[in-house]
């Protein structure tokens, strides 16, 4: 019988194995603070059928297997943790199809987000991205680990569509749209997310490669605007710009809209550092609402007037204090800067936005009730200065969600990552907060690391089910060991 490293030979080939230890390091750490694990082999699959034999292989052996898509990741979801086969679909980096008339590009596991927006830009098209994207980060895992749109808009709101995925005996299924006898070829575009039976792409997502490995999605896209306006307002009080999006997110008004405290918009602009990050964090207020109003193909210029009309009317009537421009106090020509940073990923060739400044950073983030950003904002500013964290240096994002049915919040502590005992502050701080607002009501519905025994722990019947279909999918618990309630 072969061992792991003959069959993996003989399945990828000489050039997409791996089992050299300096290799392997690579893969042991990200960008999180988790304590690092390095895997007992790496292989590259080129299709769905080689990862198909990997899976089946590892499965029959009971090995531990670690699918990963880009060379970047921030959360520890692809770190081994016991060990294994790290499964890279980097070399599965093809767009299979850009379908304008139905809005929908399918694209494999390995294509990175600088990749797909300069396809896309050839067609006219763009996909509703999250906020800041790497550029070489994988596309598909962005989406898979749910992360939130700048877009409020619904429609925008679940972008993941039919897809492929190898489950952990091997065998390769697809869902939705996509399952029809003659995909792609046939009628059927793969639009349709759902069944068959059940909504088996929610299945997969958030994860974290724990129930199987999608080799290929279809995904949302939109036209990129013929006209936009951005409109800026500096914001001291957080519960005000709070009501005034409650009432205009709901009748549909703009379509990238976010909150930034002054660091982080800071951090996400200044093009000279440190000097331009210090000059700005010192001229912006305490928040920033960045609201951005599109026409897109058809009658572009009434939309914009129709909307920005609708937006006057409520300052004028409502919402007096809310002062809405086209640029802030101090900071010329700041509104044009926003409109292309946050329509591209952020570039490859420059270090990512929330590490330029100490070098490393650990993001904590979960699903509000708008009217409560207030009160999760105080509590972390208290944790901060219980830990010496200085206030002014903590990172704030805050992201509408369906026209404000709720809201993204994300609090960013920037660190020394060659401060030892800095790093193991921040990673108490990280700790401390995460309580403090799991016991006030904040919803983490992405736990990573050690936040996963936080949650599960008090959703002791959810829990169970997961593990109970965990148990009908991968009875030898290969796929991902490590990560959620696994």
């Amino acid at each position: 019988m072969m061992n792991a490293r003959e069959k993996l030979l003989e399945i990828v080939g000489t050039g997409n194995f791996s089992d050299d230890p300096t290799i392997l390091n690579k893969y042991a750490s990200d960008f999180s603070l988790l304590p690092p694990g390095a895997p007992s082999y790496v292989a590259k699959p080129k299709n769905a059928e080689e990862v198909g034999k990997i899976i089946r292989f590892a499965n029959e052996h009971s090995i531990p297997v670690v699918p990963v898509s880009s060379d970047v990741h921030f959360n520890g979801a692809t770190i081994p943790k016991q060990g294994g086969i790290v499964l890279d679909l980097t070399r599965m980096k093809k767009v299979l199809e850009i379908d304008e008339a139905n809005r929908r590009a399918r694209i494999e596991a390995g294509v990175m987000w600088q990749q797909l927006t300069e396809e896309l830009a050839k067609k006219g098209m763009r996909m509703i991205m999250p906020l800041l994207p790497h550029a070489n980060r994988s596309v598909l895992t962005d989406y898979l680990e749910r992360e939130v749109p700048t877009n409020t808009v619904y429609d925008y709101g679940e972008p993941m569509q039919s897809m492929e995925v190898v489950w952990p005996n091997g065998e390769i299924f697809r869902m939705g749209s996509a399952s029809v006898n003659g995909y792609p070829d046939s009628i059927s575009k793969g639009a349709n997310p759902s069944g068959p039976g059940l909504d088996f792409y929610r299945f997969v997502q958030g994860a974290q490669g724990t129930m199987g490995v999608v080799t290929w999605a279809n995904l949302k896209i939109e036209s990129i605007p013929k006209m936009d306006k951005v409109f800026l307002a500096p914001v001291d009080d957080l519960a005000y710009a709070q009501e005034f999006l409650y009432r205009i997110l709901p009748r549909r008004i703009g379509q990238e809209c976010l909150l930034l405290n002054n660091v982080d918009l800071a951090a996400i602009v200044a093009e000279k550092w440190p000097g331009d990050f210090e000059t700005l964090r010192a001229a912006l207020g305490p928040w920033t609402l960045i609201l951005i109003v599109s026409g897109l193909l058809r009658r572009p210029e009434e939309k914009i007037a129709y909307e920005e009309n609708f937006l006057n009317q409520v300052i004028r009537n409502e919402f007096r204090k809310m002062e809405l421009q086209d640029n802030l106090p101090g900071v010329p020509g700041i509104g044009p800067r926003l409109l292309s940073v946050l329509r591209r990923p952020w570039p490859a060739e420059k270090t990512y936005w929330k590490n330029i400044w100490r070098g490393g950073s650990q993001s904590l983030f979960f699903i509000a009730k708008p009217s409560s950003a207030p009160l999760y904002v105080d509590t972390v500013k208290k944790m901060g200065a219980q830990y010496e964290y200085p206030i002014s240096d903590i990172g704030i994002y805050i992201q509408p969600i369906e026209h404000n049915r709720a809201c993204h919040m994300e609090f960013t502590f920037f660190y020394n990552p060659a401060n030892s005992s800095e790093k193991a502050r921040i990673a108490d701080l990280y700790r401390n907060a995460a309580l403090a607002l799991l016991n006030q009501g904040a919803l983490f519905t992405r736990p990573y690391g050690e936040l996963s025994s936080m949650v599960y722990e008090r959703a002791s019947g959810y829990t169970m089910a997961l593990k109970r279909l965990k148990k009908v999918f991968d009875p030898k618990n290969i796929m991902n060991p490590g990560n959620l309630c696994f």
